[in-house]
């Protein structure tokens, strides 16, 4: 059983360290934003696509957790560390092979998504695409070293390791963009650096002889065949939802980028304060994976239910508190990012209806999901969210935005809709018990 202080001591290194990526990702777009309204739409279209990648390496982690957490609580560490080392080679070869197509269609991918805009977004987003794209490895080994972590309770090595690559990834920004004058050149410069600290010290970690789980000798590590069918099959139905989530993302900023310079700056910072206000709650999902998998993996679902309840209700009230926070702090960040006032104006009146509704619509649309695919249930999961994803948000956003003329307040209208249905969807399937039989063997 999970104590309440246990279950506070696993998932608040998970919540800080999701929280400070954000608030450092938002520090970041503070910076390019001074540099101009131009080299902040272009990042923004540039980590549109970029989250899509990532996201995959992400899919390639929840599966590492999925198993491996099963493993350790069946107590068969050697298994859990075969698993581990599969996770790695698999996020290896994955990352490898998605830096080196982006670098051979980087151009032709932006003009085929985002040809529609300013010649100036245009340009920060090549510079910026071209130096992001050579670290997807690292992002990808630190994401399945994270997930290694996490799998056995030890979510505080990857929070530390997560404060150290922010830290220095914002003094590279400030160093880079306002000391030397390197601009969006820089700020891509100083992400890579951090991205690639982050992969080599989680590596060097993980290493240690008196963990439950550990890797050593990654020149030795061999596929094996039937670990990386477990592990995609758990990881690629994640990844194609994460995947179509972000290729939804991609057809409404494609929609987006049509409003003009404003609105493109306005929604890619309402976006940022968003996945804000909602780390606290992805937080207590990604705990919930090692719970979940850790109980059925002893054969105790009765706890696997009980404690998904029980993060449910803790997802309503971290989203609030969240969504409370990033609102009163919307109109300072706007000063210092140095918005133009229309942007402004509108990327606090969209926050203001998201304050309003998230609290309410998130916590079963999303954290009953992990719990789910925390029990191998990851089809049902993928299928209903890309269901959701494509025929409500992008569909209505769309429609929203360029039939009626609305403005960019249409995503966010198509969003609340999906998040209601995804929500009714999940909570009747969780009620009726069918995703506890889906636990691994």
């Amino acid at each position: 059983m999970f104590s309440n202080r246990r279950l506070f001591l696993l998932l608040l290194p998970i919540i800080a360290e999701q929280f400070l990526n954000s608030l450092m990702g938002m520090a970041d777009s503070m910076m390019v934003s001074n540099v101009g309204a131009a080299a902040l739409s272009g990042v923004s279209l540039v980590d549109s696509i970029n989250i899509l990648v990532v996201q995959a390496f992400n899919a390639m982690a929840t599966g590492g957790v999925i198993i491996c957490s099963t493993c350790i609580g069946q107590k068969d560490y050697k298994r859990a560390g075969e698993s581990a080392r599969q996770v790695l080679l698999v996020s290896t070869v994955i990352s490898v092979t998605m830096m080196v197509l982006g670098l051979i269609f980087r151009r032709g991918l932006l003009n085929l998504v985002f040809g529609q805009v300013d010649a100036d977004v245009m340009s920060a987003a090549g510079i910026y695409f071209l130096l992001t794209i050579l670290s997807y490895p690292s992002v990808a080994i630190a994401a399945a070293c994270s997930a290694i972590f996490r799998a056995q309770s030890n979510t505080k090595l990857p929070m530390n390791i997560a404060i150290v690559s922010n830290l220095l990834n914002v003094a590279g920004n400030a160093f880079l963009i306002w000391g030397v004058g390197l601009g969006v050149t820089g700020a891509a410069i100083a992400t890579l650096l951090s991205r690639v600290f982050s992969a080599v010290v989680l590596m060097i970690k993980l290493r240690n002889k008196d963990q439950q789980i550990y890797v050593r000798d990654y020149h030795k590590i061999r596929p094996d065949g039937e670990k990386i069918r477990t592990i995609l099959a758990m990881g690629v139905p994640n990844g194609i939802e994460n995947s179509m989530f972000q290729f939804g993302k991609l057809a409404i900023q494609s929609t987006v980028s049509t409003l003009g310079t404003i609105a493109i700056a306005a929604q890619s910072m309402t976006n940022i304060m968003e996945n804000m206000n909602g780390i606290a709650g992805v937080g207590v999902g990604i705990g919930l994976m090692t719970i979940v998998g850790q109980s059925l993996g002893a054969g105790r679902k009765d706890e696997a239910v009980y404690y998904t309840k029980k993060m449910i209700l803790w997802g309503y009230i971290v989203i609030l508190a969240s969504c409370l926070f990033t609102y009163a702090i919307a109109r300072p960040v706007t000063i210092l990012a140095g918005m133009e006032p229309e942007s402004a104006s509108l990327c606090i009146y969209m926050l203001g209806w998201i304050t309003i509704v998230k609290p309410v619509l998130w916590a079963p649309s999303f954290i009953t999901a992990y719990a789910m695919r925390a029990a191998g249930d990851v089809r049902f999961s993928m299928i209903t969210a890309t269901l959701t994803m494509w025929l409500c948000r992008v569909t209505l956003a769309v429609f929203l935005i360029r039939v009626t003329h609305m403005g960019a307040m249409g995503v966010w209208i198509g969003m609340f809709c999906d998040w209601g249905i995804r929500g009714v969807i999940f909570t009747v399937r969780f009620i009726r018990g069918k995703w506890i039989h889906q636990t691994l063997r």
